[in-house]
Formats: C-alpha cells, structure tokens, sequence
C-alpha cells in the first residue's frame, strides 16, 4: 500500500469530490408521492360522475337527496388512507444505521456520519460495526456477515482487494479499506431502491368498477339531458323535481352499492384476520389472495421451525472416546466467535468446563465451508463440511444429507494455523460426524395439503443446499420434493427457461428470488411469497401478495402485506 493510502485524502481532494457529487448521501424514496396517490383516488371517471350528479342536486337545494356522495367519498379516503399507509412503511424501509464511521483524512483519524463519506476516503473498520459504503480492503483481513444481503448466515473472508458490500457487517478482525462506491451505486442502496417501489392496488373488483364507469360514462350525459329535458319539457315538472328524479335514475346506473359493499367486506376480512393474529397491511391483499394460484415458500421458519438442534454426534475414531469429543466440541464453541444458527445450536448441545485454552481461532466461512481453532496441548481442529475437509466420502454424512440434516465433521491436525492462507491440511483426522436437523413445522403438512387441495402451485425458494431442501420437503409431505435445482450454478436465462417447471430451488441469491417470482407473474399466475429475511425482500415486493412472520427481519414487516403475528405458517389456510 503507498503512502498516500495511508494518508487518506486530503481536505482538498474531499471539497473536489464534494463538488462533483461523489459522497456517500442517498435517499432512496419511493416512486409514488402523496399527490399522485389522491388524484389516483380522487380524480376517476366514476367519482366524477356522481359529483357532477351531486352538484346538479346541490344547484336545486335537494340537500336529503345528496346522501349518496357520503358513499363516494368514504370509499376514496378508504383508497387513499390504504395507499398512503403502504407508502409510508416502503418509506421507512432503511438497510443502513447511522453509526460514525472512522475515516482517515489527511493521516489523521476523525469520526464522521456515513453521509458525510466521499469516493477514495480510507475507512477503518472492526468486528461489529457494518459497513457504510462499498469499500476495497487495502490492508488487514476479516469475517463478513453478509446474511442481511444474501440470506447466506454463514461469513465471508474478506482479504486484501476484496470488495466489501454496504449493509454487511464485520463478525471478526479489522480492515482499513477504500471506499469504491458512493450513494445510489451502493450495493445496499440498489437493495432498497428496487425494495422502495408503491405496488398500485391489485383489485380486480376495482378495475372491474373502472370499466363499468368508463362505459357508463359514454352514455349516462346525452342521457341524463334527455331525461332532464322530458321532465321539464314533457312533463312539465319543476326544476327541482325534474333534476331530482332525473338523478335518481342516473344513480342507479352507477354501482355505488359495490363499491361499499367491497369497501365494507374488506374491512370486515381485516379486522376477523387480525382476530386470528394476522396482521393485514394493506386491505386489498385479502381480495388478491383469494385469487392465488401460486405460492412461493422460504423452507427455513416456514417449512422448518428455523431452530437448529444437534440430533446427533457419530465418532470417526477409536483414539478419542465420547468424553473428549465432547470436551473438544465444548472447547471450540466456547471460544467460537461463531453466530450463524448452526454455531448456536452446537453451543446450546456442548455447554461446560472449557477443557482446552485457545491460541488461535479462524471463523467458519462460507467459501471454505470450514472454521479452525489452535486449541493448546491438543492442536488445531476444524470444523465444517465432510467434502470440504475429508478426502474421501463418508458414507454416514450422504445419508444423513438424505435425511434432510446439515452435516459437520469434526477434525484434528497437527499442523499450525495460518489465518492468511488457510487450507486444508495433509495430516488431518476425522474424530466425529455431528448431524444437525431444523425440525419440520407441525402441521406443515396439512397446511400444503390444504394449498394444494386450492389447487394453488407451491415453490420453495431457499438459500440452502438443494439436495438438504428436497428431502426436508420430502418429510413435509411436498409432492414435487425430486424436483429441485442448484440455482448458483446456472445463467438468469436457465433460471427463466426452469422456473414454472421446477418446484424447489436451492442457493438462490436475492435477485434470483425476484426473477422466479416475475417469471411465474408474466406466466399468468397470480403469486404470494412467504419470507423472513433482508435477502427475501425483492422477491416479496414483486409478488402479487407477500406474507411475512413476525419474528423475521424489521424491514421485510415494514413492506409486506400480511404480517403472521404468530410467526406460522399454518395460519395461511385461515386467511
């Protein structure tokens, strides 16, 4: 790194960036203003009609004939009020914190808001904080958590010239690092610009009452002169009279009853809803899931409990007995730095006296799909994948796959631990298989049973090993458990070409969740999506209707449209 790195910029090299826009200040706002909202719902053929109607009748002085315009108007503040609501949770969607960051400037070291960065300011950065902006990692190395993103719990290395993503946070070590994007190229704020769109209403019932004003509208003025004229002219009524029984008639030509009636049915389904701990956000939903013919699924907390639990430990080896594996496992947890909800679910099952001091420790990582630790007077032991560590196969881990488990080898070395270039080592020794299971959902079967029953197509879209994923579904009673796909190993236009026909992807990345879901919708089906996390909010922004638990993540609550109070999935059949 030269010295200039170091040294960070300049405050005239800041002003100059300054001046050209590069700082790190965006708002991502939605697309829809509130003034667009109110001509959207005020401003309609239908509800001009019966103003002009309802002029007419305050013109004469017919006052108790001008009930009718209640009718009106509560059903546009009922539409505006609704849209409003929606518009103000995507508006509060936010995927950054506002934490000082320090910045080096001018080789000094100063705390500033992350607005305030520009392009080319050098960031330190430390286990725990989140990363404010894009940055490149010039000096150190850390672990990323980057689960908020990509639904993936497990870390990241991250090393010199790596990109560091906005929105993630660092789990273990320290990195200085040069910011690469500002504001809106950010990767976090592309996140939440594509998140921050006002779905319009989906009601066909209100479309429907669109059409039927647009094509009364062609008729009902010549025909309301008519009407007007015969009374006045023909019958020779007065003014008062021939306007009043005129508008009558034309009255009865435009459905106000219907449009109250849904008004009303609407706010009924809401409120018995939320008697049921469901928590409706937006009243249209309820009509748009009647009409649902395609479910899209997260398997982790939906299908699955989401709750890891160690089912068993199987010993590789006669040298350590049941007791030192134990005391090994403890040992590592102990020290682990580790919050994925594997790592949590093994410290929960190994709880105790730390047998074994730690010298060292490496984090579990998603790339390597293992972590170590130096343990001292024993050596270094790993943890993670038996194909990652193991050179051949064990036949114990393939059926424990089989059976829908995560699976973990524990193993011992003797060589030492290099954090910079890790790799597997020549003399490593399997001593234990510990199988990890996320129990099925009670009920999870009945619940698609009933779906299915409703002739609605169900999908599983996961960030999870396929073949883990299929047999999970498997227990769950899915039909199409064989069909499954590896989504991180084809092309978008694979992807598009495999989505009606293929019922369970595996290793989907948040953009991919979004194309299935817009696939599926230019197929011709009317789609919902159930989900929990950050990485999942794409796909439930873009489908027709999104359910969320209420033990995920605050910003997909913030944006769906039906919120599970109870955080489960059997209560979709009561909605």
């Amino acid at each position: 790194m030269d010295k200039n790195k170091i040294m960070g910029l300049t405050q005239r090299e800041v002003k100059e960036r300054q001046a050209q826009g590069l700082v790190n200040d965006f708002t991502a706002s939605a697309s829809t203003s509130t003034w667009q909202i109110i001509k959207r719902n005020v401003f309609t053929l239908f509800n001009a009609l019966n103003f002009v109607i309802a002029l007419a009748l305050a013109f004469v002085q017919a006052w108790s004939n001008l009930v009718f315009f209640a009718v009106i108007c509560f059903n546009a503040f009922s539409g505006i009020v609704t849209e409003l609501r929606a518009k103000h949770m995507v508006d509060k969607l936010n995927l950054m914190t506002k934490e000082k960051v320090k910045t080096i400037r001018d080789g000094q070291e100063v705390a500033l808001d992350p607005e305030e960065l520009v392009l080319g300011d050098v960031i330190r950065l430390s286990a725990g904080e989140q990363i404010p902006s894009d940055a490149l990692v010039l000096e150190g190395f850390a672990e990323v958590n980057e689960a908020m993103l990509t639904g993936e719990s497990d870390l990241v290395q991250k090393e010199v010239d790596v990109l560091l993503l906005s929105g993630s946070f660092l789990a273990s070590g320290a990195v200085l690092a040069q910011v690469h994007h500002v504001g809106a190229e950010n990767y976090a704020a592309k996140l939440m610009l594509e998140a921050k769109t006002v779905k319009p209403i989906n009601s066909r019932i209100m479309k429907s009452l669109d059409k039927l004003a647009g094509f009364t509208g062609k008729i009902i003025i010549p025909f309301g002169l008519a009407l007007l004229l015969e009374a006045l002219m023909l019958k020779g009524l007065p003014l008062k009279s021939s306007v009043v029984n005129s508008s009558t008639a034309l009255l009865g030509m435009l459905p106000k009853g219907i449009a109250l009636l849904t008004i009303t049915s609407l706010l009924t389904a809401v409120i018995k809803l939320g008697l049921k701990k469901v928590l409706v956000q937006e009243m249209y939903s309820v009509e748009t899931l009647a009409r649902v013919d395609m479910l899209c699924l997260d398997k982790t907390g939906t299908i699955t409990q989401g709750k890891m639990q160690v089912e068993a430990v199987l010993p590789l080896t006669e040298t350590y007995d049941d007791e030192a594996i134990t005391n090994i496992l403890t040992s590592y947890i102990a020290h682990s730095e580790d919050k994925n909800p594997t790592a949590q679910a093994i410290r929960q099952r190994f709880q105790g006296q730390v047998s074994y001091p730690m010298l060292s420790n490496l984090p579990f990582s998603s790339d390597r799909k293992w972590g170590a630790m130096e343990l001292e007077d024993l050596g270094t032991v790993f943890l993670g994948a038996p194909e990652m560590l193991l050179d051949n196969e064990v036949p114990e881990a393939r059926e424990a796959l089989e059976r829908g488990s995560r699976v973990l080898v524990l193993a011992l070395s003797q060589e030492k631990l290099d954090h910079h270039k890790p790799q597997k080592p020549s003399d490593i020794q399997a001593l234990a298989l510990l199988e990890i299971l996320d129990p099925i959902r009670e009920g999870a079967a009945e619940t698609l049973d009933y779906l299915r029953s409703q002739e609605v197509g169900l999908k599983i879209i996961s960030g999870d090993n396929p073949v883990t994923v299929s047999s999970i579904a498997q227990k769950a009673g899915f039909a199409d458990y064989h069909s499954y796909v590896d989504c991180s190993k084809i092309t978008d236009e694979e992807l598009i070409a495999m989505a009606e026909e293929t019922a369970i992807f595996g290793r989907v990345s948040p953009h991919q969740k979004k194309l299935i879901i817009q696939t599926l919708k230019k197929a011709g089906h009317t789609t919902a999506m159930t989900g929990d996390g950050v990485n999942d909010i794409l796909a439930l922004r873009e489908a027709d209707c999104s359910i969320v638990m209420a033990e995920g993540d605050p910003a997909t609550r913030q944006i769906a449209n039906l919120v599970l109070l109870n955080s489960d999935f059997n209560d979709v059949p009561e909605i």
